[in-house]
């Protein structure tokens, strides 16, 4: 198999052999008792010149002289420093009734970043979920009930921010803070599946007090140190990795099914670290921590949601009340680095660009663009041959970056070339439609039931569902080329399968057809699954035909079917004929 990323909630496995680092507050008394020690010692130094050699000896009984440096290698320090070896160990000297203590041992360097990290580390909080999945493969009802823990973070305007995956399909969401031993019940205020991003209120005032929010940085740079901070699989108590940012690109989001702006860090994220924040050495929140790398060849990388994505978030919340997602530009595209092929496409050697392959039939403004032009730039910023435009300094991203910025609904500048002509358009930006969705948005999954067939729209929890998480390599070739390569015709068009038949005398043949589309009923197309209940309801021809895929066809008459179905019901437990989405 391929690379594949785990999110991390649920405990699955044991405790990983991770180091973690219980950082202490450092506070400004032991600077000042440090400086009294100095001038201690110094005035133990001038004064054991004064001192007869009787009186030292007198001394030696009951003060015994500082411990040798042994020639071997130093001490390894109590606190276990890596960087810093503890210096020999003295023993208080009394010198005219003065107490002498040694100079406490410095700080490692570590340790001085904790020191800005600590106070930020009141805000993380454990995030408790029970967790309610519908069952795709029979909507009709929801599957056991199961709990998982997590971590999140206080943000500004008494809100905390987690991972949306930690609490997908939530009935009850329950949240601690550190040193706590009162859980508190949430509000899930909003979830942005897109991102991986969940943000969740407590209207209990009690939550709020002592906890001063966490503050966001800059996006960081390669090579900058970060803290990731969670409660991770392992122990109860908060846990505290580190690392540096390693790479930051555009990364496939695993639970939202989406390619967005991400960092690759070299500190452990492991199962409850999702939803903790990544802090820089400023002790500002970098990021939050949502996946990791699980490959044989590969150990210690996890992945963490950068400040610009989660601003997105924060503020489309603020602007619209609600998520409204990340928009896309709505084409698919080609690169354009074959020198013979921009020489085709009519392009000057001075010019770069990437030419569109398809247009989302959807998309807001498909009408304007068209299959062949070549995006010569994007709000301004030029697109180079392959797909990327400049980022920073010495690096690059692809394109989609610029489009993820954007708000849906927002209009951006977009030059192409069509027949060796620039023209400029002002394209409106919308959410992707997919014709096969990556999620249900938390909505119960839509079934119809006639004669014993059992009609259901296909999503991706759906074929998850009926063929595991392999489900890219065990569906129907026909499904899954829909899934990869189809685009919907519009925005209520939907992919409607006979997902079983329940066994009955008035489907008998029929049995053995599963998860195969159906194209049309009565000779009309099928453009979703309400549109052929509607069909189905009203019909009073005397037969009632389905047309496959596959080039099957399904006939029952129409009066033994319908009055068959309620029989069939009884029997298997069902209590409706459809789902409740369909009876409006």
């Amino acid at each position: 198999m391929g690379e594949t990323r785990k999110r991390g909630r649920k405990p699955k496995a044991p405790a990983s052999t991770t180091e973690t680092m219980d950082f202490q507050y450092t506070n400004a008394a032991s600077a000042a008792q440090t400086d009294a020690v100095n001038a201690q010692n110094d005035v133990f130094i001038a004064a054991t010149d004064a001192v007869s050699t009787a009186a030292a000896v007198n001394n030696d009984a009951n003060n015994p002289p500082p411990a040798r440096r042994g020639r071997g290698r130093p001490r390894k320090s109590g606190a276990g420093h890596a960087e810093a070896a503890a210096s020999p160990e003295r023993r208080p000297y009394q010198n005219g009734g003065v107490v002498l203590e040694p100079p406490p041992q410095p700080l490692a360097k570590w340790e001085s970043v904790a020191a800005r990290v600590v106070p930020a580390m009141d805000a993380v909080v454990k995030v408790f979920c029970v967790h309610t999945e519908p069952n795709y493969s029979l909507p009709w009802q929801r599957k056991r009930q199961y709990s998982s823990s997590s971590s999140g973070f206080i943000i500004g305007g008494r809100r905390v921010l987690t991972n949306a995956h930690s609490v997908e399909h939530y009935t009850q969401v329950k949240l601690k803070k550190r040193g706590s031993d009162t859980k508190y019940l949430a509000t899930v205020l909003s979830i942005g599946t897109e991102c991986d991003i969940a943000m969740l209120t407590v209207s209990d005032d009690e939550f709020w007090e002592g906890v001063s929010p966490v503050e966001f940085g800059d996006l960081p740079a390669l090579q900058d140190a970060v803290t990731v901070v969670g409660y991770p699989i392992g122990g109860d108590t908060i846990s505290v990795t580190s690392g540096v940012v390693s790479r930051i690109e555009i990364l496939s989001y695993v639970h939202g099914s989406t390619e967005l702006l991400g960092l690759q860090i070299d500190a452990a994220i492991n199962s409850g670290n999702s939803g903790g924040p990544a802090f820089s050495d400023k002790g500002k929140c970098v990021g939050i921590a949502f996946q990791s790398l699980k490959h044989e060849d590969v150990e210690n990388i996890g992945y963490v949601i950068p400040t610009p994505v989660i601003m997105h978030f924060i503020q489309d919340y603020e602007k619209n009340g609600a998520y409204t997602g990340f928009p896309v530009l709505g084409v698919e595209w080609q690169k354009m680095e074959n020198p013979d092929l921009r020489l085709a496409m009519g392009m000057k050697p001075d010019q770069k660009g990437v030419r569109i392959r398809r247009i989302e039939p959807t998309a807001p403004e498909s009408h304007l663009l068209k299959p062949s032009d070549i995006i010569l730039s994007f709000d301004g910023v030029k697109v180079a041959n392959d797909g990327t435009v400049p980022f920073r300094h010495g690096e690059r991203i692809g394109f989609s970056y610029l489009v993820s910025q954007k708000y849906t609904g927002d209009t951006a500048l977009v030059k192409v070339l069509r027949d060796s002509k620039i023209l400029s358009y002002d394209i409106k930006l919308a959410t992707h439609k997919r014709l096969i969705p990556a999620h249900t948005s938390g909505k119960p999954p839509s079934y119809y039931i006639i004669a014993g067939f059992v009609f259901t729209s296909v999503t991706v929890p759906y074929l998850r569902s009926e063929y595991g998480k392999d489900y890219e390599f065990d569906a129907p070739v026909k499904l899954l080329e829909k899934h990869l390569h189809a685009m919907a015709e519009s925005t209520d068009e939907q992919l409607v399968v006979v997902s079983q038949v329940l066994v009955a005398d008035i489907n008998i043949g029929y049995e053995e057809i599963v998860n195969t589309q159906v194209l049309a009923f009565n000779g009309k197309p099928v453009k979703n699954l309400k549109s052929l209940a509607n069909m189905v309801d009203n019909c009073n021809d005397e037969y009632l035909r389905f047309d496959l895929e596959y080039q099957q066809i399904v006939v029952l008459q129409t009066k033994a079917a319908k009055a068959a179905t309620l029989d069939i019901l009884t029997t298997h437990c069902i209590s409706s004929a459809m789902s409740d989405d369909l009876k409006t």
